[in-house]
């Protein structure tokens, strides 16, 4: 029997972290160097390395009896503990009955973007995952550009949502944000938010990366800044190293009662409730307690001390430039110095750059630009710098905490040896192919006969 797929799905393509992940075990499957058996320095794939917090594993494990299904939008003690978490991190004073638990924050974007009626606006670069959302769904949307520093203008912002002829427009910001690493500060948020409540522009805020704040006392969650407009979106994936645990929240804005019901409705009839197991254990994560402040400090001091080296250590490389990270851990590298002797090489888009890097001797993964929605053109690259143990380097932490400049950036070669040598192979990289351009030239103009 032939089977016919929609065609709507047909035009999907694969994530491009996914297609990566399985071009890697393809490529490494195939090469028969014998320094190919190590695997690759992992720079492309944004999964905290750390282990889950005791706390959740322990709730998981009390509670895996729990076999019956679960109110749609959470139970009752996760939303209260939600709602205490906001409060006391973020400022924000929540009633549960405004946050609706789901199966990642992924899910719950794709589910607003489903009820929400209107054209999205997507700053660019921005994570790979929204832009197939939104072309799934058949949305109108328009990429709005962020300056050179990296962040979005307001006045940008205000210029193309007067062009735009929907009566509502959805802007999904990304804050912290990846690929850049970068931070939003308070006056950034209220200048974007002005032109938000001017032109009724409702906002997606994802905030998946609140808790990764290096400086957390700066993070500021456009939920308080524009609580009428904004849904926010934020979960345990990476502040509490758990992605696989596959559990998000959405706080809806104030007032949007009818809006919470309907909303309410996609969810039971798409997947019924988030695992009740699940929600038991994620519990005592959203719980304030000395032991997950002590575990927030140390993942996000880590994060910070390897953001600072990797960002040290790409600037350090002639012609690259890099985001300086905030929060997360990523930081956006610019090797587009490179553009005349990455042409000459026949590298002709930021995929096939990310293609070059894979092939030995280098063994690099990176996620290049146009898997950013940023031109295939542009050799930009996310790095993630997390191709280390967590459990250990947690532990190396604890015992022995570095607090000088020289200490830090010895923590990070003695404890992350893989992310020292893949920088070193991006250096080696580029030096290779600058050194092969200049002997093209210089043979090229050897063998040109200049005319008296």
């Amino acid at each position: 029997m032939k089977f016919v797929v929609d065609q709507q799905v047909e035009d999907i393509e694969m994530p491009e972290n996914l297609k990566l992940n399985t071009f890697l075990q393809e490529f490494h499957s195939d090469c028969t160097h014998p320094e190919c058996g190590f695997g690759f320095y992992g720079f492309a794939f944004g999964q905290s390395p750390f282990p889950v917090p005791r706390l959740i594993q322990e709730a998981l494990i009390k509670n895996v009896n729990k076999g019956e299904y679960a109110a749609v939008p959470g139970i009752p003690e996760l939303r209260n503990a939600i709602s205490k978490y906001n409060k006391h991190y973020f400022g924000m004073d929540v009633s549960p009955d405004r946050i609706y638990v789901g199966p990642g924050t992924k899910e719950l974007i794709f589910n607003l973007l489903e009820i929400l009626h209107g054209t999205v606006i997507l700053p660019t670069p921005a994570w790979l995952g929204y832009l197939p959302q939104i072309r799934f769904l058949k949305k109108n949307y328009h990429m709005l550009p962020t300056r050179a520093n990296k962040k979005i203008a307001p006045n940008d912002l205000k210029r193309l949502a007067l062009r735009l002829q929907d009566r509502q427009k959805i802007l999904i910001l990304n804050n912290p944000h990846n690929p850049t690493g970068l931070l939003y500060n308070r006056l950034e948020l209220e200048e974007i938010a002005d032109v938000c409540r001017e032109l009724n522009i409702t906002v997606i805020s994802d905030e998946i990366y609140a808790q990764t704040t290096y400086d957390f006392e700066k993070f500021t969650s456009m939920g308080k800044i524009y609580p009428e407009g904004t849904f926010v979106t934020n979960g345990l994936s990476k502040s509490h190293a758990a992605g696989g645990y596959r559990l998000g929240y959405v706080i809806f804005p104030q007032h949007a009662t009818d809006l919470r019901a309907q909303f309410k409705k996609i969810l039971a009839t798409e997947y019924t409730a988030v695992s009740t197991p699940i929600q038991h254990a994620a519990i005592p994560g959203f719980e304030i307690s000395h032991e997950m402040d002590e575990y927030f400090e140390i993942t996000r001091n880590i994060h910070k001390i390897m953001g600072e080296y990797t960002y040290h250590r790409l600037t350090s490389i002639d012609g690259i430039k890099s985001t300086r990270p905030e929060a997360t851990f990523y930081l956006l590298a610019d090797f587009n110095a490179y553009a005349p002797e990455l042409q000459k090489a026949k590298i002709t888009t930021s995929q096939k750059l990310s293609e070059a890097f894979i092939v030995h001797p280098y063994h690099t993964a990176i996620v290049g630009g146009d898997s950013l929605v940023l031109e295939r053109t542009d050799f930009s690259a996310r790095i993630a710098y997390v191709d280390y143990d967590g459990a250990a380097v947690y532990q190396s932490y604890q015992e022995n905490k570095p607090k000088t400049h020289s200490e830090r950036t010895e923590f990070v070669t003695k404890n992350a040896p893989k992310i020292v040598s893949g920088l070193d192979m991006i250096e080696k990289f580029f030096g290779v192919l600058k050194k092969d351009a200049v002997d093209e030239l210089v043979l090229l103009k050897n063998n040109v006969k200049i005319p008296n």
